[in-house]
């Protein structure tokens, strides 16, 4: 693993993430490195957004309605 070194933190910036790692139960360091994890992972995709909030396990069933099949546009004209 690599090491990361961030210099010229003011204090107010420090003190809320001191708190928020405290709120968190982890270290400053843990804090830190959970925070930077979420920022450079991919962002979630809408679907999966979709199925975590209105998945079966919160008690949401949904049936899709049935679609028929379309005749393809005729650009002749």
């Amino acid at each position: 693993m690599a090491n990361l070194s961030v210099r010229k933190i003011d204090n107010e910036t420090l003190a809320r993430l001191r708190a928020r790692a405290a709120q968190h139960g982890v270290s400053v360091e843990e804090e830190a490195r959970q925070i930077i994890q979420e920022a450079v992972s991919a962002p979630e995709r809408l679907g999966d957004l979709a199925v975590r909030v209105f998945g079966h396990q919160y008690g949401v069933e949904m049936e899709l309605p049935q679609r028929g099949v379309h005749e393809p546009m005729d650009f002749s004209a």
